[in-house]
């Protein structure tokens, strides 16, 4: 299941992670970000271990947001060893979010 990390979590959560990184970048009053949820759960429960999701609520944390230049959402954006290498924005299939994840193993 996707973990909700804040500013105070997400370096040692993201930046500093041993596994690539998708980090979901949503909002509570999204609509393709409600419906991607339950894939995002699903890809990470198939990837534990090898790779990991994290939720940022751009709402709680706005920094973050625009330190990644979140400009709509949902925003993915995969990190690996501290670096974004890639970025998806707006909902995708679960197909496309597991190769991508994959690719980065």
């Amino acid at each position: 299941m996707a973990k909700i990390v804040s500013g105070v979590e997400f370096e040692s959560e993201v930046l500093n992670s041993n596994v690539p990184v998708l980090v979901d970048f949503f909002a509570e009053w999204c609509g393709p970000c409600k419906m991607i949820a339950p894939i995002l759960d699903s890809v990470a429960n198939e990837l534990e271990g090898k790779a990991k999701i994290v939720k940022v609520d751009i709402d709680q944390s706005m920094a973050l947001a625009t330190k990644y230049k979140v400009m709509s959402v949902p925003t993915l954006v995969f990190i690996k060893n501290g670096e974004v290498v890639d970025q998806i924005v707006g909902a995708t299939s679960k197909d496309m979010l597991a190769s991508k994840l994959n690719a980065l193993i």
